[in-house]
């Protein structure tokens, strides 16, 4: 595939696409383009997602099921090595394949399979809990649904989604669509809001790039 195919699928330039997987490495061969296969694989090693990395869900009620239930973990790299709660009407249930164990199972489930990143869909009352159980299975990640902060040891990683924040950024750019930044490379569809923080610089930028105040 060449580098213009491959801006057209991605929306920037070929330029770009070139610059860009040059970091990498050398893959590509001028006038014939990139092995897809193998380029593949190599953006993958550098994702860190070219072998499979275990993880666990903790608290299987609708959103847990739903993340229980998706192809997401297998199309991105990882596996689903075990699914916990502590209700005894959920405990035994089959979900996805798996069978949902109790919360006590946890940290000796992690250490023996060696899990990579724990996914917390509890309520925010029991989040902390277990992720210091997590932390003390030797889990290095957690991805927390929780609708509270958890604290965890260096170097483990904590990713935060929270629903009500991601909305709130959602609905200030659609306040203030003159915050948002425009990049000609990128089309409108493909433009990502990633964080309030994001946010925040972009409307820093609008204020040095235009003087029309932004009512903040």
């Amino acid at each position: 595939m060449s580098s213009a195919e491959l801006a057209d699928a991605s929306g920037v330039n070929a330029a770009k696409v070139r610059k860009d997987l040059s970091h990498f490495g050398t893959y590509g061969t001028p006038g014939t383009g990139y092995d897809v296969d193998f380029l593949l694989g190599q953006i993958r090693r550098e994702l860190g997602t070219d072998q499979d990395r275990p993880v666990v869900i903790v608290g299987i009620g609708h959103l847990g099921h739903a993340l229980a239930r998706s192809q997401g973990f297998v199309s991105a790299g990882f596996k689903l090595a075990g699914l916990f709660d502590n209700d005894p009407r959920t405990v035994g249930e089959e979900v996805g394949g798996l069978i949902v164990r109790h919360v006590s199972e946890l940290a000796e489930l992690c250490a023996r399979e060696r899990v990579s990143v724990g996914v917390v869909t509890t309520p925010a009352f029991a989040a902390q809990d277990v992720a210091d159980q997590l932390v003390s299975g030797g889990v290095g990640a957690i991805l927390n649904f929780a609708p509270a902060l958890v604290v965890t040891p260096d170097p483990v990683l904590v990713r935060h989604v929270d629903f009500s924040a991601e909305l709130q950024v959602l609905a200030f750019y659609q306040a203030h669509p003159e915050a948002v930044r425009t990049r000609e490379t990128v089309p409108p569809q493909r433009r990502e809001i990633d964080s309030v923080e994001h946010a925040v610089e972009e409307i820093d930028s609008a204020k040095a790039a235009s003087a029309r105040p932004l009512g903040l």
